[in-house]
């Protein structure tokens, strides 16, 4: 069955090691008959959620901006994929920006059910990228029909372009990809 897979590359580096990890799991997802979008962050411009909670009642964000476009596709995908880079061991402040505008999901219907994450870093140790795990999985937790159903830890990654060097996470991306 074909699923609608929404790819968010984070990064604010186009072309970076993280969006390459997206794009290899797009390439696995196309062949294996889904249907993806990618949307990229280094271009939009996301303000900080201002905590009003007024989406909560109304549905819809107060902030006029690229969040409330990539929020209503989110909302409608079968499978959403954040593409990150690991910063000081978290996520990038533009995936988390994200994550906070999506307040307005919280009380809504939405369709997406299974969550990706595709993580790169300089170091080398897949721990590195706990605290970005362990904070998507906290988003996760506030939408209770998804679940994490996967994550690749593309790590040495110190330098644009150093992914296409970690074929082990480039398969991981592509299989993960065509296995959705």
């Amino acid at each position: 069955m074909s699923k609608r897979i929404l790819v968010l590359s984070t990064s604010p580096r186009i072309g970076g090691n993280s969006e390459t990890l997206a794009d290899v799991f797009i390439k696995g997802a196309e062949e294996a008959g889904h249907e993806t979008k990618k949307i990229c962050l280094y271009d939009k411009k996301i303000e900080f959620c201002k905590g009003c909670l007024g989406c909560q009642t109304t549905g819809k964000c107060i902030l006029r901006d690229d969040a409330e476009r990539i929020i209503a596709q989110m909302k409608a995908m079968d499978v959403l994929v954040f593409a990150t880079p690991i910063y000081f061991y978290e996520m990038s402040g533009q995936m988390k920006t994200l994550l906070d505008r999506t307040n307005p999901l919280f009380p809504a219907e939405y369709e997406f059910r299974d969550i990706y994450l595709l993580a790169t870093s300089a170091d080398e140790e897949e721990s590195s990228m706990e605290a970005a795990v362990k904070g998507l999985e906290g988003w996760i937790s506030c939408f209770e029909k998804s679940r994490l159903a996967g994550v690749v830890r593309g790590t040495g990654a110190d330098k644009k372009g150093a992914i296409e060097e970690c074929g082990e996470a480039l398969s991981a991306a592509y299989e993960m990809g065509r296995n959705v």
